[in-house]
């Protein structure tokens, strides 16, 4: 009984660490989304110097999860949760990284005026936060129903990623001028399609850690 009490403790602190991972993801997305539609370079600065405090969480996570499998030497579905905390953890971490990116895009337009208003973009941001909120609940919960809701959603952002594609490209042709700061905004929907792509990542180990079978969610 004190061998699973001290397994539980464990579980449950991973589980701890990745919520507060999870909303870290969520509020640097805002944040960057924000300082992009406000060409906020302070903003933007921030953000990316606060890059490492995801990194240090995906570390701890790493040696909790270690130390557990070291002294618990936990079987089954015990040993899928720690696994599938360090795969959820790198894919946090990874799209903390894209969010960082669409600050570092900030930066690089700065002292330009936006070329076109901000609307599909801000969207994709929106329901990935979203997303990576459901990810985490999913996990918690063990909530397939979520991971294969993510899946939809995820099919949501690839449509407005393409739209906004047509849309800068076609700027881009007439307008030439506008080529620069229109790659760096492709650059940021590509960035908020990853993440997007890893929130679902994060269902597929859900559905593995409940069924026994990973699923291919990004189709």
């Amino acid at each position: 009984m004190v061998i699973r009490k001290e397994l539980d403790e464990g579980l449950e602190q991973l589980k701890q660490m990745l919520v507060e991972m999870g909303e870290r993801v969520e509020n640097v997305l805002g944040e960057s989304m924000k300082a992009l539609q406000m060409l906020d370079k302070a903003s933007a600065e921030t953000i990316i110097k606060k890059d490492m405090e995801l990194n240090q969480i995906e570390e701890r996570i790493s040696q909790v999860g270690a130390k557990i499998i070291a002294t618990q030497q936990p079987v089954a579905k015990d040993l899928r949760r720690i696994l599938i905390a360090f795969k959820m953890a790198s894919d946090l971490e990874r799209m903390g990284d894209l969010s960082v990116d669409i600050a570092k895009a900030v930066i690089r337009i700065q002292g330009e005026r936006l070329i076109k208003p901000l609307i599909d973009l801000p969207r994709m941001a929106e329901i990935c936060q979203t997303m990576i909120y459901e990810s985490i609940q999913s996990y918690i919960r063990e909530d397939i129903g979520l991971a294969y809701k993510m899946a939809k959603e995820d099919d949501t952002i690839d449509a407005l990623y393409k739209q906004i594609l047509i849309e800068l490209v076609a700027l881009m042709t007439e307008t030439p001028a506008s080529i620069s700061q229109s790659i760096h905004l492709l650059f940021v929907g590509r960035s908020i399609e990853r993440i997007a792509d890893h929130a679902t990542n994060i269902g597929e180990s859900v559905v593995y850690l409940v069924t026994g079978k990973r699923p291919d969610l990004n189709l």
